[in-house]
């Protein structure tokens, strides 16, 4: 199952699945995008498609109770839904962070125990959740909840890890840098990042075969791109004061702050 799979990273994971002959249950909240690539891949393998708003703290359950209706068994989750909140904290609303942090810590967490129990009753249950090297660096001014939940999502799938390992559920936590997708389009900063060099991007397609890749070899965290790999390796041996200091010099060239 992958969630957010309407577009970006999600869509190329479903598509690389759909490759290896893997039957998909996909789930997003556009359901037109959702049935159009079901249908692309109905020529692979079997496909389910559930719409779903993971906002809605309801939604964790009324899905996985939607999967058991329909008799299917999970043995890979993939939680990849996400987006950005752009702007200085205090500038959204609240019911903006709380859509967000449910979107990206509440349901990762509710589905991924709700779908458990299923994935330790395969011999190969698989989790792959989808971070971002943002997770790994420090906090940026102007997107002040993104980076905090990867970095949770990196925990997290490090524990999940070491607690499954004795049941045969592979975890993995993939950290890809900016990517090319709908992403930026949606926050509103396709202009500031269209201004970055084109070698700073990555190709969703090859972020996705890198995660699952990772996955079934058993890598807990994956940093996809030579260069992403240089940046965190160089970033991670820098005291931390130099690290924030480089981080709120820059940051601003990248980020909407206001």
């Amino acid at each position: 199952m992958v969630t957010g799979a309407s577009s970006g990273i999600g869509a190329e994971i479903a598509r690389e699945y759909a490759r290896r002959g893997v039957p998909l249950v996909l789930t997003a909240r556009r359901i037109d995008r959702l049935e159009a690539l079901a249908q692309e891949l109905r020529t692979q393998v079997p496909v389910e498609v559930v719409a779903a708003d993971l906002a809605d703290a309801a939604a964790p359950a009324r899905l996985v109770a939607e999967l058991e209706r329909r008799g299917v068994k999970v043995r890979i989750l993939v939680n990849n839904a996400g987006y950005g909140v752009p702007g200085r904290y205090h500038a959204n609303a609240w019911p903006v962070h709380a859509d967000f942090l449910q979107v990206m810590v509440g349901s990762v967490c509710e589905l991924t125990w709700r779908l458990l129990p299923s994935l330790r009753g395969f011999p190969d249950g698989r989790i792959l959740n989808v971070s971002s090297v943002a997770g790994l660096i420090p906090g940026a001014n102007g997107q002040t909840l993104y980076g905090a939940v990867k970095s949770f999502l990196i925990k997290f799938s490090e524990s999940l890890s070491q607690e499954n390992a004795d049941r045969g559920v592979r975890v993995t936590v993939l950290c890809p840098g900016f990517t090319w997708s709908e992403f930026h389009d949606v926050t509103g900063t396709r202009g500031m990042m269209d201004k970055l060099p084109k070698w700073f991007w990555l190709d969703a397609d090859d972020v996705a075969r890198a995660g699952i890749d990772a996955l079934e070899r058993g890598q807990v965290i994956v940093v996809p791109g030579w260069r992403y790999r240089l940046l965190h390796g160089i970033t991670r041996h820098l005291p931390d004061n130099t690290r924030l200091k480089l981080m709120a010099r820059n940051s601003s060239k990248i980020r909407k702050a206001d």
